[in-house]
Order: C-alpha cells, then sequence, then structure tokens
C-alpha cells in the first residue's frame, strides 16, 4: 500500500515548520537481504522508537522498519502538546471500566508524561509547562470545574485550574470562549525533534532503525514457538516477536487492527515570528485546545510563530489548499489576524478508535500492536511503546490493562469504515458549524 500522500515526497519530510527546523539526524539504509532479530518494530514514530529504546536496553536485538523517516508520520507532524489523562475524561471511563479501572488508566497515562518527560530530557528537547482547554459554552465550564474537583478529590490531581471569562481572556484574548481551564501538569514540545531524540537513543542502546523499508507482508507464526517472518521489498527479516507501531500507516497489513482503527488527516500551517503582535493570540507560553468535535489547537514556538491546527478529512488525500482549510477556523478565533501570512502548511495522518481509546490487541501469538491514540497520542503512544517491550518480556500488566478496554471494529469493518465515518464526522462538522 502507497503510504504517501500528493505533497510527500519519499526519504523527505513533510514541508512544515517541525522539518525546517529539526535537529539534524543523518538517514538510515534500507533493509537488504535477509536478516534476524529477537524483536522487529515496525513505525519509528514514538510508539515503535519507544518500543526499540527499551527492549533494547534489556540487550534485545531489535530492528525497526520504517517506511519513510524517522517521525515521518504523525509522530513529527503533531500539535506537540503533552497532554494530561486518556483520551476520555475520568468520568467516562468510569462509566466504561469502573473507578479502580480508572484510577489505574488516569495512573498510566501520569506515568506517560513522566515517560516523555524524560526521554525529552535525555534526547535534549524542551518542554515547556501549560495546556489550556477553551470552552465554547458555559456548560463546558461547569463541567470542567466539577472534573477538576473530582481530579483532586479521587485522583490526587491538582494541577488544573479552572479559569472565569475575564482570567481565561486575559491569557487568550479571543471572543469565541466563555471561558478555560489550564493544565499546569501538561506542557508542549517540538515534536519531530522528540522523534529524532528518541531514535538516537535507541540506536546508541543497540537497535538497528531501517528507513525506506516498507513492510509489504506478515507471516505470523501459528503458535508461540514458530517465528515470524516480515517481508520488505528488499529482503526479509525473520523474528520471534513483532510490534506493529505503525498507526495510521499500517494500511491493511493487520485486519484485525484495520477493523477497529481509522486512519484521519488533520491539518496545520505555521506563521512567520509575531513580534509584537504575539499578545493578541497568547500572553503566556501556553499550547491550547478547544471543545470542537473537530478540534482548533495551537501555541507559539521559541520564536515566537503562531502553530495552529484546524481541520480534518477521512479521505487518503489532503485537500489543494491546506492553507485556505486551516485559515477559516483561526479566523473564527482571531479575526484580526486576517491579515498573517502562513509561511507553512502541512497535513498528517493519525488515528482514531470507535469509543477514541487506544486499541491495544494481540492480532497472534507472537505478535503485540498499540494505536488509534485518537489525537491524544504524544504521551501515550510513548508509553505504549514501553508496555509492549514490557509484554515482550513477559511483564504484561500495563499492556493488559489498556488491552482489556473496548475495542469495537467499525460498523462493517475496515470495508466499510470510510463511508460510515464520512457520515458521521459531517455530521458533528456540521453541529460544530451551528454552534451546538
Amino acid at each position: 500500500m502507497n503510504l504517501l500522500h500528493s505533497n510527500d515526497r519519499l526519504g523527505e519530510y513533510p514541508p512544515s515548520l517541525y522539518a525546517a527546523t529539526r535537529d539534524q539526524l543523518a538517514p538510515f539504509p534500507p533493509l537488504k537481504g535477509e536478516v534476524q532479530a529477537d524483536v522487529v518494530v515496525i513505525g519509528a514514530g514514538y510508539t515503535g522508537l519507544s518500543a526499540a529504546l527499551h527492549l533494547a536496553e534489556t540487550g534485545r536485538r531489535v530492528i525497526v522498519l520504517e517506511a519513510h523517516r524517522v517521525g515521518f508520520g504523525a509522530s513529527g507532524r503533531n500539535g506537540g502538546q503533552l497532554g494530561s489523562g486518556q483520551r476520555l475524561e475520568v468520568d467516562d471511563l468510569e462509566k466504561m471500566a469502573g473507578r479502580e479501572a480508572a484510577r489505574r488508566l488516569w495512573d498510566l497515562a501520569e506515568e506517560a508524561k513522566r515517560l516523555t518527560r524524560d526521554l525529552a530530557a535525555r534526547a535534549g528537547v524542551s518542554v515547556v509547562d501549560g495546556v489550556a482547554h477553551a470552552f465554547r459554552k458555559p456548560d463546558e465550564f461547569s463541567h470542567a470545574k466539577a472534573m477538576s474537583e473530582k481530579l483532586a478529590r479521587d485522583y490526587d490531581y491538582t494541577q488544573v485550574e479552572p479559569l472565569d471569562r475575564d482570567a481565561f481572556r486575559a491569557i487568550l484574548p479571543s471572543e469565541a470562549y466563555v471561558a478555560g481551564e489550564l493544565d499546569h501538569g501538561a506542557g508542549h514540545l517540538h515534536p519531530l525533534n522528540l522523534s529524532l531524540g528518541m531514535a538516537r537513543l535507541a540506536t546508541a542502546a543497540g537497535a538497528t532503525i531501517l528507513e525506506l523499508s516498507e513492510v509489504t507482508s506478515i507471516q505470523h507464526g501459528k503458535t508461540a514457538g514458530q517465528k515470524t517472518t516480515v517481508t520488505t521489498a528488499g529482503g526479509r527479516v525473520t523474528c520471534d516477536q513483532l510490534i506493529l507501531a505503525a498507526n495510521g500507516y499500517l494500511g491493511n497489513l493487520e485486519p484485525k487492527v484495520a477493523a477497529r482503527v481509522m486512519p484521519i488527516n488533520n491539518f496545520i500551517v505555521a506563521t512567520e515570528p509575531l513580534g509584537a503582535r504575539r499578545a493578541e493570540v497568547l500572553t503566556r507560553d501556553i499550547a491550547v485546545h478547544d471543545t470542537k468535535f473537530v478540534v482548533n489547537y495551537w501555541r507559539l514556538d521559541p520564536e515566537g510563530r503562531l502553530i495552529f491546527g484546524g481541520g480534518e478529512n477521512v479521505s487518503y488525500s489532503f485537500p489543494s489548499d491546506i492553507a485556505a482549510k486551516v485559515r477559516k477556523p483561526l479566523l473564527e478565533i482571531y479575526p484580526s489576524l486576517a491579515d498573517l501570512k502562513f509561511t507553512h502548511a502541512w497535513g498528517g495522518t493519525l488515528a482514531i478508535t470507535m469509543n477514541r481509546m487506544p486499541c491495544f490487541i494481540r492480532p497472534a501469538p507472537n505478535c503485540l500492536s498499540a494505536s488509534g491514540y485518537s489525537g491524544h497520542g504524544l504521551a501515550i503512544a510513548t508509553l505504549a511503546g514501553k508496555l509492549m517491550a514490557q509484554a515482550v518480556q513477559g511483564q504484561s500488566e500495563g499492556f493488559d490493562t489498556m488491552a482489556a478496554l473496548p475495542s469495537p471494529a467499525f460498523p462493517g469493518g475496515a470495508m466499510l469504515r470510510w463511508p460510515m465515518l464520512v457520515a458521521g464526522m459531517s455530521w458533528y462538522s456540521l453541529r460544530d458549524r451551528l454552534g451546538i
């Protein structure tokens, strides 16, 4: 399956601000010939690199197969927000899995943040504290205040500060929101540099990363004692264990995952440094996301450039004018910025699930998969790699906690998920436009 978009070039990063400001990392060679490994990891994003690093640190022979470049997919294109918790709030998790399981899931998410901050520090990538949640309606703010009290009372998390209309507008000067909250325990960073830094850590620990090595087929061992064979255009790897970490770029390599995980596209723009005008956007160095179903998210980088994400589609093609698609939601929030010129506009493919919780699954006796982070993947994806590495070593408690969550297939499975989701997304996009 060709996983390149129309403006992607094989072996090159997409024309994003992140690619233009990234740390340098020499390309890795492609797979050639037949080799053996203890573990093969498919995908060199946060999940795959974290798995490779943690396995290599235990002495396992690990090969990472990446179809393009390290961090080429969502791990190098996202909004850079290191969020707290799981994709669903704790009250929804309690309804889904019970209070004890919800607490375990919250604790795992806190571990995910700690792990990501630690890896970022080891990689020399700075993390700036503070992520705000912007509310469009009073009832959203009321619910958020109740949730912040619940987090403090039941989950020992006291980092969320509710902000009424005036306090929030002192930070975010826009008429689009009625109030907000600021999570002091969350943060933001340069997402591609985190990927590149994790790759350096993984190779230093002994992992082998092979780029331009798109997997074309997988032959699973039928029992736990049988080997798995992974094939690319350039060669084959025989391994004891396989980790699937390609998220929205997995294609149809594993039907059990494809039926449960839907790739969608999201789009981002960046501006020139704003100088004194940065105060028209934010008066504090935080990241923001709002409550729209098709969420808007933004932050200022260290040079004062606005990085703003908004708009989605569920086809595999990008719009011809990404900048125009993103400019519309940006101007709904900041109409005074109509004259701003964009220096970069790019898209990327993430993956969602039916219930918006990650899909942790064992598709075959020697295979582990984690994907479908639903826009909340920076920390959770990094932890997912560690959890799969631990499961390979027989310590599967964390992986099993995530895998115990419901992971329903899309209606019609992989065959009909596209038209069904298009219909659903169209409905929620209409609700956003109507302010429902």
